[in-house]
């Protein structure tokens, strides 16, 4: 979490100088790491800059490196680098899957300090699950040997759409009792019942968007257009164009799940037809329990597939051909240099049958350049997109203003 994405070009804000926030930037990408460079960047005078710099520095969040190689072939003192200091604040995050969550707290360049992980479903509704969440999170802020006041903000994964303005979940077919529920503001309140520090900023996402976020930014940083697709008890897809997660006008991007298919299945959301319904893990699952194999979720599918199950693989691959005639359609639509698998069904039976459909149904011009692959970050990957989503929030340079005069700095 070592950047905001997407900002390019000219770093000023539109109708002034570069400001405090816009330099942090800079220094965080790794575009200008010295003074020098910051000068040349923004235009700015040699002392605008430190003075700027000065508050950074008074609020703990810029550090002073190494020093630089030496510039100039005549010798002289190298330059001193400058570091964003990820060591004064630290990140809550949670991710939401149907019957399983997993909650961590991070450094604010992305470093696990604490994970714990167990049963919750999502189906009890959001008053119990997120009161849980915030006696999670109680204890791990406790175990990473850190104070809840220095928790800067909560970062939260699930699995459904979400308004992106509101923070509220809309429609989702798998979370009954969630739709419009504030879960921003309860999560917010059981952060502060279980810790007794003040509340603070909470963002909610799509489990997809945030794991595809993770990824791509972890080992894909120079893919201009990225797909995620995470096949576990339902099917969704997270989209990143130009290092920006794509969430469409409400949230609603990369439902693929609720694509029809033809069948005359029912689907959880209540229509007939979707993809989820006949090549989720959950279908698979269905499948699995209906000729006597013990299975009720995209996890249970995950361990037989894992002990080598020859029924649960057949069905996994076609699944994968199912999910992959779809993608042929994403692929020619979106002409994205990496398609990435993850979930539950993210194996090589799940993947031979994406690929089979995939590469014989999409336009080889769409499919040149495609790099089809598995995720890096596996079981994490939705953890650490909500730090980075929290951090890439906090320290934006339209908010960094606002938070130095808060501290008075």
């Amino acid at each position: 979490m070592t950047g905001r994405p997407g900002r390019t070009g000219n770093h000023t804000r539109s109708g002034g100088q570069a400001g405090a926030g816009d330099l942090l930037e800079l220094v965080r990408s790794g575009r200008a790491v010295t003074r020098g460079a910051l000068q040349e960047a923004t235009g700015l005078s040699r002392a605008t800059v430190g003075q700027r710099l000065d508050r950074l520095f008074r609020a703990g969040w810029l550090r002073e490196g190494a020093g630089g190689p030496v510039g100039s072939p005549l010798g002289g003192r190298p330059s001193i680098t400058l570091e964003f200091d990820g060591s004064h604040a630290i990140v809550l995050a949670a991710d939401l899957d149907t019957r399983h969550a997993r909650a961590a707290v991070l450094s604010l360049t992305g470093e696990l300090l604490a994970e714990h992980s167990g049963t919750l479903v999502i189906e009890d509704g959001p008053e119990p699950v997120l009161a849980e969440l915030g006696r999670w999170f109680g204890a791990l802020v406790e175990k990473a040997g850190r104070q809840a006041g220095e928790v800067c903000g909560i970062g939260l994964a699930v699995p459904g759409p979400v308004d992106s303005e509101t923070g509220r979940v809309v429609q989702p077919p798998m979370m009954p009792g969630w739709d419009g529920y504030d879960v921003t503001g309860r999560l917010a309140r059981a952060f502060t019942e279980h810790t007794g520090a003040a509340p603070v900023p909470v963002l909610v996402d799509n489990d997809a968007n945030l794991m595809a976020y993770a990824e791509q930014r972890a080992g894909h940083p120079d893919c201009a257009a990225f797909v995620l697709v995470k096949v576990s008890t339902g099917i969704g897809a997270g989209v990143v164009v130009n290092g920006r997660i794509y969430r469409g006008v409400d949230g609603g991007a990369g439902d693929i799940g609720h694509i029809r298919v033809g069948t005359d299945a029912l689907c959880r959301c209540g229509s007939y037809g979707c993809l989820a319904a006949v090549a989720s893990g959950g279908a698979v699952a269905r499948r699995l329990a209906a000729s006597g194999v013990p299975a009720a979720s995209g996890s249970d599918v995950r361990e037989l597939l894992a002990a080598g199950h020859p029924e649960a693989a057949a069905l996994a691959r076609e699944a994968g051909r199912r999910v992959g005639d779809v993608l042929a359609t994403v692929v020619t639509l979106l002409n994205p240099g990496v398609l990435m698998i993850a979930g539950d069904l993210a194996g090589t039976p799940f993947l031979t049958g994406v690929r089979e459909l995939l590469y014989q149904r999409a336009l080889p011009r769409s499919t040149a350049h495609l790099g089809v692959v598995t995720s890096r970050l596996g079981e994490r990957a939705g953890l650490i997109g909500a730090g980075a989503l929290v951090v890439e929030h906090l320290y934006a340079p339209e908010r960094v203003e606002e938070r130095l005069r808060a501290l008075g700095v």
